[in-house]
């Protein structure tokens, strides 16, 4: 083809035309081929595509007229060729393509190929040229609705977006009739458009992509269309603005597409529209996923905007107005937003805005730098502060400011970036963190600022709770690190290349040496305050943050060869200690800590000295015993230590030796091979010997095994071990191969001992109960017992369990030999043990587990010995296919799901190998292995051990991993074919009598649709898996039911996505109807077939229960569905014949049904329709005289009219014109139907959806505050239902009543809203009847508090706190006359119902509301009100807390009455001495630790807001260096402070001694630490006090460092010294037992006793302190008996 296009400018005259030229037989034959190669389905689609254009650049090259080509092209699209009048040659070539109908690919293809090949620019095929064009279109588009293979999707959407390029190039010298058939209102574009609306949120990103380049060709298009008038004006341009600004904003399409729309209408156009846009887009931007797209608009839109404003105003005038519309929306919400939004505007939009308008910086740091101070930020929000960060960090990190220039020009002082270091709000401290870290220049030098700024960050941020932040911190440090070490080779560079007089004139600017001192300072000290952290009982966020430092640190300056001079290395900064402190980190229950502690220790390898034989031999002791411990994390401690000490020489001589090693052979020390293999191979060896014995064992008896020598930890060390090594680069092959046999014979033999309990029907609670006499006899009755009872046999046949089975329990009894058979047995020392079946349970699939990942590992990692006898390779083909054998049997017959994920996760492994070997048996095993299973899933075998329940258990994982190892660049066969057998098994044709295989189908599938790694080849099958789910609903058969309602569940979830919110109506996991059915067109007929079968069921005459099983999943996804602006009229696919079935789906006799169907009647009616729709069911209700009324008819209708209403009222795409009209039309029609709201109606269910409905209108009629002489009427039913309603009257019903919950909720909720419109001030100055009619609506308001009812209390009282917070908020005045009025001497009948009131969630309203109240209206009533004073009205506000059981009546209760007592001390002149003491016990106590977080939260709000009262001395206390600050710097400000008010008050002598107890502990410790090594905790999953926050010892040095700095103010008389003789005595009677108990642990307690000698460090570390301390007070006696607790 290449060639054809090279040489056909260079072919002189048609000579090689003539027939019998060989050029022409060549070309005729390839064209031939090129054909066959187009119409085989067989071949690569690149094959295809590539044949498709072989087939027209051929033809085009060959085919005479030039001028009739395009024509024979669109009779070959059309599939309308006659051979008769087309070229011999062409029907002999090409006769395939004449006369066979094509496939939609053939076409798709041919339309590729006569768009690539055929020149379209400049009009060269003339009028012929065109109509080719528009039939392709027409071609391409009606394949669009058929082709759903993503492969196919994606060169669709690519192949119609090259149309359009063409399209565009066609048009510049067209015919006027071309451009009619091509601009906007054309049948083409409609259909185009149609297409774009459809994809532009396909799963696919290319054809997402292809459909916004679509979309903005077809604007181009249009464009050229148009005879020069004036595009702003288009009505196409126009409808297309209203139509996608009409749309949600979570419609990620519609950014792309008006993004287009700006460039070529200009953003002013946009903004005439809506001004608002701009901050519509930033509030989305609180979603990540929609921030991206967001961002690209906006950018858009201010490009646009800036370029217009340019042209049209001068500069001081352009970007004031500018900087209104684009840069005030963003400083309000980067203040005051959210935490997402705040982010994501910070990621993707500040950055673009600084780049097209870096002068607006300054704007920006000039207003956020005028309220920076006042507005500091909060937990919640980052304020004008964190704003500043935000912007100069941006700044820095895209160049447009350095770090001198902010301190120079003082844009930032030092303490407000120490303040946002350590501020509140994660972010704000992120942001500041970033400022110092981030440069534009990666050389630019640190100034001694940021250096003491970073060590002041680390101080007090390590402990961080959220992962995410402390990603971000050790990041940003990396990013400083990397910063340092190219800075520091620049100025090295420097030194080498400059001149002494050079040197002389840079000096008095720099001095290079100094920085690279001070480089080198610096991070020591990060080196030691990183190690500082690692003390005993430091947090896991602690341990992550600074090992993860640590590992950047040794990671970047580490000294590559070549390299002399390095600024700073952490090989140097390393000793005993720190490295002991390293191996310690071994012992963290959370297992990325030992991972990063193993890593730093790999990458300090070679200045690591432990050659001490006995620490290694103590080391390799620990691991060894923690490798048998029945505690499994355990096992991970132990590989990582061995990993650890296989690096060493000394390991092989200093602990193996002493070992006995295996008999075998011994390992010549002379070899050549690496320390690492050596050590690997003698430790695996090592291990393997014990685990034989053990095996051996556990052959006996599986519960001694389980008690004492779970076997899993020696195979997990054995794959550690095995990983560690490049199995590629081995030296001694013979003994790794013996090794390599032994593994796999101890795995099978080990998978024998615990597979019967892991494959047994409930492995859960199965004690088999063995003994070593019994053995023989007794293990084959177990075995019988525990054999699976979820075979296809045991669904087929009866079970009797047989005499010679049973157990003989008299002569088990008189048997003298059975003494152990019960599950308390001997351990391992000789004490008896309880086994309990976890225990039991655990040995077996923990040993699966690592039998699985070992054979999967060896698979993978070894390399393969192809020919047997071959020095090439360690592992056997036939030992892969064994092992292959090993997976299979025990992925199909496990039950236990924690056994069958590993068996997966190891045959993942095997299955990717064989994928790519290049041995034929191998490579096709997967292929074979997977007919094998489907073959024996569809044969209903009764001998087949496979399990039906437990979803199949491991059948699905079995079929995972074979498909998932098909290459991904195949046509995927396997997949098709496997997905084509299960679909059929799904829905089987017939009624079998045997229904597993369905359920294996449904199960199996479930797991493959599930599966991300299938991406979008698994898209094609959904519509048949929903058919499955659907159907399978009405299986009479529960198993079948029970899996169809498990893939239904995860099909949903893939084309809806997974639910983010608790939304259930959110529009973020629905689509519209349109999209959902182009998706997926073969559920249109199905569904609506379905839905016309359910709603016969409906229309039952005698209103009988006939529930069909399909209902439910019917309108579950009707209901998903939504409507769209967008749903144009060239789909054929219209939603207007699901409407009736729904609406009759609405007569259901089951509530939840007749809900659903209100839902889903939504999206099928067009907005348009809704008016005339909703007038039509409000006409079909019946009249009040009507004989036989079917309330659950009138219910359903109801329904569907309040959702439809809703939506249309809640709709941003109505036109307002027509709304008006029909609105009228329907309070008409609402009218004449208002008795359904009324007495008359008898069914409070259908009252209350009545109510419903008239709350939707009057709620939006008096947002929209329409008037007018027409809704007058409306008012007045409306106050007429109001005041006949039972509300009014006096209630007579029981709640046992069906509806009258709802009734009662219904009503109160239209009273409100009437209240909440009467009380609006234009309608209560007008003369409408709500003013009238609600004359005085407090009275109202007291009326409905004062019901019997809570369910109009709750809602009546919920309404008055929403009216009394917005009367207490900072809006503006006008909008508190509203709520004032209803609110009015509202005081005496919340005080009466206060002391009344029994439900428990309307007291808590009245306290809320009590608690927003104005005090000084509220106390002077509650003597007339409810006979209290206002002393007696707090302590009856403080008897609620602890009378109370309530979280939230308590919280609320301390706040109320914490504001009365703080109102009162500030107004009362009477003694309130007992109150006060009262109420300062409640808070103290709601402090407490094991209080609720709720209670301690209230309490902690307390305390902040009374503070400024009760201190003695305001400005001592307030004058903090930082306010909003982290946790850590709270703390130790509280100390300090608490250390300089003893200063400031002379009460040293006093304070000092409690401050001395607080770092000594508790007396409670002495008890603990003496009863610390006798605990002994045998429970299995028990990993200690898994610490996530709480350090001892961070408070300790915290209040040391400030107590040290209080002693030499402390004076102490002869009369002080007692107390501090006492506790020097207790410190010291602590230290010598803190002393004896250490001695007492076991050699390396770190890992043996790990929770008792962690408890005893910390302590250690407080008497050591206290002690200290104590020394330097110099007491007389004191220090003269005093013992140094020793480490």
């Amino acid at each position: 083809m290449m060639l054809l296009q090279k040489v056909q400018e260079n072919f002189q005259g048609s000579l090689w035309k003539k027939p019998g030229s060989l050029v022409w037989q060549s070309m005729c034959g390839l064209l031939k081929s090129f054909s066959n190669f187009l119409m085989n389905e067989g071949l690569l689609p690149t094959v295809q595509t590539t044949s498709g254009l072989a087939v027209i650049l051929f033809t085009k090259t060959m085919f005479e007229p030039v001028e009739k080509l395009p024509c024979l092209v669109s009779d070959l699209l059309l599939c309308s060729v006659k051979c008769v009048s087309v070229p011999e040659w062409f029907v002999s070539s090409c006769g395939c393509l004449c006369t066979e109908e094509l496939s939609d690919s053939v076409l798709l293809f041919l339309c590729h190929g006569a768009l690539a090949m055929l020149e379209w620019k400049n009009g060269s095929m003339g009028e012929n040229g065109e109509k080719l064009l528009l039939d392709i279109a027409l071609v391409l588009l009606s394949l669009a609705s058929r082709l759903k293979e993503s492969n196919m999707a994606v060169s669709l959407s690519r192949i119609l977006a090259i149309w359009t390029n063409s399209a565009l190039d066609v048009l510049e010298s067209s015919s006027q009739n071309l451009k009619s058939s091509l601009n906007g209102n054309s049948n083409t574009t409609g259909k185009l458009l149609e297409y774009v609306y459809t994809h532009w949120e396909h799963p696919l990103d290319a054809v997402r992509h292809q459909a916004k380049l679509i979309f903005k060709n077809i604007v181009r298009i249009h464009q050229a269309t148009l005879k020069g008038s004036v595009v702003k004006s288009d009505p196409f341009f126009s409808m297309l603005t209203e139509s996608l600004l009409s749309l949600e904003w979570h419609v990620k399409g519609k950014y792309a597409s008006l993004g287009c729309l700006v460039e070529c209408v200009g953003v002013e156009n946009i903004l005439t529209v809506d001004r608002t846009i701009p901050a519509q887009i930033l509030d989305v931007m609180g979603d990540q996923s929609l921030a991206p797209y967001a961002s690209d608009l906006l950018e858009t839109m201010f490009i646009n905007h800036k370029s217009h404003l340019i042209s049209a105003f001068q500069k001081n005038i352009w970007i004031n107005h500018w900087h209104d519309t684009w840069v005030s929306p963003l400083l309000l919400i980067l203040c005051e937003g959210n935490p997402d939004q705040t982010t994501y505007v910070i990621d993707y939009y500040l950055p673009k805005l600084l780049k097209c308008s870096p002068d607006s910086l300054s704007y920006m740091i000039k207003i956020l730098q005028a309220s920076a101070d006042a507005n500091i930020g909060s937990c919640n929000t980052r304020g004008a502060l964190g704003a500043l960060m935000a912007c100069l960090r941006t700044a820095r990190a895209h160049g447009h400011l350095q770090f001198r220039e902010i301190m120079r020009d003082g844009l930032l002082s030092i303490g407000c970036v120490k303040q946002g270091l350590v501020h509140q709000h994660n972010q704000v401290r992120i942001d500041a963190l970033g400022l110092l870290c981030e440069t534009h220049r990666s050389t630019e030098i640190l100034t001694m600022e940021e250096m003491q700024l970073i060590q002041f960050f680390i101080t007090y941020n390590l402990n961080s709770q959220s992962p995410a932040v402390r990603q971000q911190i050790c990041s940003l440090l990396k990013k400083l690190f990397c910063r340092i070490q190219e800075s520091s080779q620049v100025l090295y560079k420097l030194e080498q290349s400059k001149t002494k007089q050079e040197l002389i004139k840079e000096s008095a600017k720099w001095d290079h040496f100094a920085i690279l001192q001070q480089y080198k300072d610096f991070m020591s000290s990060i080196c030691d305050k990183l190690f500082e952290a690692l003390f005993p009982g430091s947090s896991h966020p602690t341990r992550f943050s600074s090992l993860t430092i640590l590992g950047s640190m040794a990671e970047i300056f580490s000294a590559p060869e070549g390299q002399t001079q390095a600024v700073f290395q952490l090989a140097q900064e390393i000793d005993p200690t720190r490295v002991q402190t390293l191996i310690q980190c071994f012992a963290s229950t959370f297992e990325e800590v030992k991972v990063l502690a193993f890593e730093l220790l790999m990458k300090l390898h070679d200045r690591l000295d432990l050659q001490d034989s006995e620490n290694l031999h103590l080391l390799f002791q620990a691991a060894m015993d923690l490798s048998i411990s029945t505690k499994p994390y355990d096992c991970v401690t132990a590989s990582y230590l061995l990993n650890f000490l296989m690096h060493h020489k000394g390991l092989l001589n200093g602990c193996l030796k002493h070992q006995q090693v295996a008999h075998t052979f011994q390992i010549d020390e002379d070899t050549s091979a690496s320390t690492m293999e050596k050590n690997t191979l003698a430790v695996i060896k090592y291990l393997l010997s014990n685990l034989e014995r053990e095996i051996f064992q556990a052959e006996k008896s599986l519960l001694q095994a389980a008690a004492s020598f779970p076997m899993y930890g020696r195979v997990h060390c054995i794959t550690g071990a095995l990983q560690q090594l490049s199995l590629n680069n081995l030296t001694l092959m013979t003994e790794w191969r013996q090794m390599v046999i032994k593994l796999i014979l101890m795995s099978y033999r080990l998978s024998s001992v615990v597979s019967p309990i892991v494959q047994s029907s409930s492995p859960e609670g199965l004690i088999p109960m063995d003994n070593d006499s019994e053995t023989a006899g007794h293990l084959q009755m177990i075995l019988h017992e525990i054999q699976p009872r979820d075979t296809n046999d045991y669904f087929t046949q009866a079970k009797i369990l047989k005499e010679h089975h049973r157990v003989d329990f008299a002569k088990l009894t008189d048997d003298e030999s059975v003494e152990n058979v019960c599950t308390e047995i001997r351990g391992k020392e000789g004490q008896t043990c309880d086994v309990t079946a976890q225990m039991v349970l655990v040995c077996c699939w923990r040993s699966m587990k690592e039998i699985s990942l070992l054979l999967g590992m060896l698979c993978k990692l070894l390399p393969l010995q192809t020919v047997s006898g071959s020095s090439d390779g360690l592992i056997t083909v036939e030992q892969v296919k064994d092992i292959g054998d090993y997976f299979k049997h025990h992925l199909l017959q496990s039950r236990h799901r924690g056994a069958f994920e590993l068996a997966y996760t190891g045959f993942v492994m095997l299955t990717e190998i064989l994928s790519r070997c290049t041995n034929e048996s191998l490579h096709t095993l997967p292929q074979q292995w997977l007919y094998n299973v489907l073959e024996e899933i569809k044969s209903c075998d009764p001998s087949s051990k496979l399990c039906a329940t437990r979803r199949s258990a491991g059948i699905p994982f079995y079929i995972q991993a074979l498909l998932a190892s098909e290459p991904k660049k195949s046509k995927t066969n396997l997949l098709k074919m496997t997905m084509n057998e299960l679909i059929s098994l799904a829905v089987p044709v017939n009624e079998s009598s045997n229904i597993i295989p369905q359920v294996h189908a449904l199960n199996i599938l479930r797991a493959l649709f599930r599966d991300t790694r299938f991406g979008e080849n698994i898209i094609p099958y959904i519509a048949d898996g929903i058919q499955a789910a659907i159907l399978g609903f009405t299986s009479p058969v529960w198993a079948v039911r029970n899996s169809s309602t498990l893939l239904f569940s995860t099909l949903i979830t893939r084309i809806f996505g997974v639910k983010r919110g608790k939304d259930e109506n959110s529009k973020k996991n629905r689509m519209t109807g349109r999209e959902f059915f182009s998706r997926f067109p073969t559920l249109y007929p199905f569904l609506l077939q379905q839905l016309e079968v359910v709603a016969r069921t409906m229309d039952s005459e005698t209103g009988e229960l006939k529930l069909h099983p399909s209902l439910f999943l019917l309108l579950l996804i009707l209901g998903k569905l939504y409507p769209s602006p967008m749903d144009g009229t060239y789909s054929a696919l219209s939603m207007g014949p699901f409407v009736p079935f729904i609406m009759r789906c609405g007569h259901s006799p089951v509530y939840r049904s007749r809900e659903m169907a209100g839902r889903a009647l939504v999206p099928f009616v067009m907005i348009n329709q809704i008016p005339h729709t909703v007038q039509s069911l409000l006409a079909g209700l019946p009249e009040c005289t009507n004989p036989c009324i079917r309330q659950n008819s009138v219910h359903g209708m109801l329904l569907q009219v309040f959702h439809l209403l809703r939506s249309y009222l809640e709709s941003k795409h109505r036109v307002n014109s027509d709304l008006q009209q029909g609105l009228v039309d329907i309070i008409t029609c609402i009218k004449a139907k208002v008795w359904l709201a009324k007495r008359q109606n008898p069914c409070l269910v259908t009252r209350a959806a009545y109510l419903d409905v008239l709350v939707v209108l009057s709620d939006y009629l008096g947002k929209s505050r329409r008037k007018g002489i027409e809704l007058f009427g409306f008012w007045e039913e409306i106050s007429k239902v109001i005041s006949a309603s039972e509300l009014m009257t006096g209630i007579h019903y029981f709640s046992a009543i069906p509806g009258f919950t709802q009734y009662l909720q219904s009503i109160t909720k239209l009273v409100i809203s009437v209240l909440s419109v009467a009380a609006d001030p234009d309608f209560s100055n007008s003369s409408s009847p709500v003013a009238e009619q609600m004359m005085n609506p407090s009275s109202m308001v007291v009326h409905l508090l004062q019901s019997d009812f809570h369910e109009v209390r709750l809602p009546m009282l919920e309404a008055v706190l929403l009216w009394w917070k917005q009367v207490n908020s900072k809006q503006a005045t006008e909008e508190k006359i509203g709520p004032l009025s209803l609110l009015s001497d509202l005081e005496v009948t919340l005080l009466r119902m206060a002391m009344k009131e029994k439900h428990p969630e309307c007291f808590c309203k009245v306290l809320e509301i009590l608690h927003c109240m104005d005090l000084r209206n509220m106390l002077p009533r509650t003597e007339d009100s409810i006979k209290m004073n206002p002393k007696e009205f707090v302590n009856w506000a403080m008897n609620i807390i602890s009378a109370s059981d309530s979280i939230k009546i308590q919280s609320v209760a301390l706040k109320l009455a914490s504001k009365l007592v703080t109102h009162l001390v500030q107004n009362c002149q009477e003694v309130m001495e007992s109150e006060m003491r009262q109420w300062i016990q409640l808070v103290t106590s709601c402090c407490g630790d094991e209080e609720q977080t709720d209670i301690r939260l209230a309490a902690a709000e307390v305390l902040v807001n009374i503070t400024p009262l009760f201190l003695t001395n305001q400005k001592l206390i307030l004058e903090f260096a930082f306010r909003v600050v982290n946790a850590s710097m709270a703390l130790d400000l509280a100390f300090g402070i608490l250390c300089e008010l003893l200063q400031q008050w002379n009460q040293t002598s006093a304070g000092v001694p409690v401050l001395l107890e607080w770092l000594l502990g508790e007396d409670e410790q002495k008890k603990d630490l003496e009863t610390t090594t006798l605990m002994e905790d045998d429970n299995l999953f028990n990993k200690g006090e898994v610490n996530f926050w709480a350090e001892t010892l961070t408070n300790v040095r915290q209040l040391s460092k400030h107590l040290f700095l209080l002693i030499p103010a402390t004076r102490l008389n002869s009369p002080d010294q007692g107390e501090f003789l006492r506790l020097a005595r207790r410190a010291s009677d602590q230290a010598k037992l803190v002393t004896q108990l250490l001695k007492e642990l076991p050699p390396t307690p770190e890992f043996s006793k790990t929770v008792e000698f962690t408890r005893l460090a910390i302590q250690n570390e407080r008497i050591s302190t206290c002690l200290k301390i104590l020394t330097l007070l110099e007491l007389d006696d004191a220090c003269k008996n005093k013992e140094n607790p020793e480490k």
